[in-house]
């Protein structure tokens, strides 16, 4: 629906836009990093008595526990943001994130404090998840309700820059370590600690940035006109059931790629296939840094062609390689390695560029937060649980080549007939 209040300026759209992305881009550096810790260090630090396999299995359970709580995040800040603001919201949930990824580097490990690091660490972790429920709706809600009808495709791909550059940003402090300390030295020497540190500065620069803009128009004439709905997820459930499901399926193959190439990817390549932690570092660091250029470009095509098209036609390139994907990096040199990496993530990443303008279109202003939060993060949670069902695949075929190619085939046939539902839809549908 286009916004009912007057869209401010380019450059003050811009400006939100980049307040917008820069609070993602920390989000996405925590979860980023932690994705890095979880894939290689979590188990023999937290969770040693299980062994090997066991401790793999925590690790990849702790990760994904913060998606099964980003639902209940998304109800809880979209009902704030849909009543209170979107602005207001957004400096309540980077907070939360930062300070808890920060605490997640003090932790006693298992030799240090027994279970009570691992307790602490799912603590923080659905902490950390209840914030991420609340973010990337509200940050998309912002720079939409910012921008002019015309533009908010492109505006809505600039929140979506925060994922690769908070992927860069972990993935090139992560190679800092394994290239300057010895890989056995990262655990005893508590090198793995660095990483999740630096939050509490980046925060400090995310909340200057949040405190410096504006409310939106389209919220402020809510207020104005007495239009706010008193329960917003009850709204979105009663009259727009339909819409949430097609947003869930077009999220789900955003959230899956990244999952699937910067945690289990990593995971299978390193401890099955025999690659070293540092090629796939560098691989997915130059995929991410592609991603600076291609998410704004397919944020212009969603502008031209519609955000919809955009999503189906990403969806449907990644179908057409899930499976030659994941039989080449069987037996790749760093080369070929990256080359893989960049194809396995520019495809995915034009429906993930535009999926904040489809979403964003489908649903209605006054719900908008909460309906953006919930089918996000439901997309999310239904994507946290790949490493560990990898994990079980993986066993069960005996290491099978095919068994990712599965897994990424199907999100893209989700993310492909939802799109295609989606470039049909109007607001008034899913009322």
């Amino acid at each position: 629906m286009a916004s009912s209040a007057s869209p401010l300026t380019t450059k003050q759209s811009r400006k939100v836009a980049v307040a917008s992305f820069v609070g993602t881009a920390l989000e996405s550096y925590d979860q980023y990093v932690y994705a890095w810790l979880a894939a290689l260090f979590v188990g023999p630090l937290f969770f040693e008595p299980l062994g090997p396999t066991g401790g793999v299995l925590a690790s990849f359970a702790t990760f994904a526990a913060t998606f099964f709580v980003r639902p209940l995040g998304a109800i809880l800040f979209g009902h704030v943001g849909d009543r209170i603001g979107r602005r207001t919201t957004l400096i309540i949930t980077i907070t939360l994130m930062g300070v808890a990824t920060g605490l997640i580097g003090i932790l006693p490990t298992y030799e240090q404090g027994g279970w009570w690091g691992a307790i602490f660490i799912v603590i923080l972790r659905l902490a950390q998840g209840v914030s991420l429920g609340g973010e990337w709706g509200g940050a998309v809600a912002l720079t939409t309700e910012h921008a002019s009808a015309e533009n908010r495709g492109f505006f809505a791909s600039l929140v979506q820059l925060g994922s690769p550059v908070g992927s860069i940003l972990s993935n090139v402090i992560w190679l800092a370590i394994f290239l300057l300390v010895p890989y056995e030295n990262i655990v005893v020497d508590g090198w793995w600690r660095l990483p999740l540190l630096t939050a509490f500065p980046l925060l400090l620069v995310a909340l200057y940035l949040r405190w410096s803009i504006d409310e939106t128009p389209v919220f402020k004439k809510l207020v104005e006109s007495d239009a706010r709905v008193r329960y917003p997820f009850v709204e979105v459930l009663k009259r727009s059931p339909f819409a949430l499901l097609i947003a869930v399926g077009g999220a789900l193959l955003g959230h899956g790629s990244y999952t699937l190439m910067n945690t289990y990817t990593t995971n299978y390549g390193v401890e099955i296939l025999g690659y070293q932690a540092m090629e796939f570092t560098m691989a997915l660091t130059i995929g991410s840094l592609l991603q600076l250029v291609t998410i704004p470009t397919f944020g212009w095509l969603a502008n031209k062609y519609g955000s919809a098209k955009v999503v189906l036609w990403g969806a449907a390139g990644t179908l057409i390689v899930s499976f030659p994907l994941y039989w080449i990096i069987l037996d790749a040199t760093f080369l070929t390695l990256v080359l893989i990496m960049v194809i396995g993530g520019i495809l995915p990443t034009a429906s993930w560029a535009a999926l904040g303008g489809m979403m964003s279109d489908i649903f209605d202003e006054k719900t908008r937060y909460t309906a953006l939060a919930l089918a996000y993060n439901i997309g999310a949670s239904v994507a946290a649980t790949l490493p560990f069902l990898l994990v079980v695949m993986r066993e069960a075929t005996n290491n099978a080549w095919w068994h990712p190619g599965v897994v990424l085939a199907a999100l893209s046939l989700i993310t492909l007939v939802s799109a295609a539902q989606a470039g049909r839809m109007k607001v008034s549908d899913s009322l």
